[in-house]
């Protein structure tokens, strides 16, 4: 694994991890911690990625386009997929931790 597959898996894990308190904060009602948002937003970002990778063309990390540095690392697979995946995820495990509360 090079530098630069290294880099868009660590765009991925932040954009996932922005996207994971952004929907934490929207969701107060589901009391969940600073730990559970950063996990679910972090795994949530990779395979969000992943997912909007391979329906747009290409997987989440796309060795080709890895040797183009850190701009390929910034498009829309990385940014908006992390995000959205990290969000969808943590969404899902603030639901099911408020429905263990009831």
């Amino acid at each position: 694994m090079d530098s630069n597959t290294i880099i868009q898996i660590v765009v991925q894990v932040i954009a996932g991890v922005i996207g994971g308190q952004a929907i934490g904060a929207a969701l107060k009602q589901a009391a969940m911690g600073q730990l559970t948002k950063i996990l679910g937003g972090a795994v949530g970002g990779i395979g969000g990625a992943a997912i909007l990778g391979s329906l747009l063309g290409g997987g989440g990390v796309d060795a080709a386009a890895a040797a183009g540095g850190i701009g390929s690392a910034l498009d829309l697979k990385n940014l908006l997929g992390g995000a959205g995946g990290g969000a969808i995820l943590t969404g899902i495990i603030g639901a099911v931790m408020n429905a263990m509360k009831k």
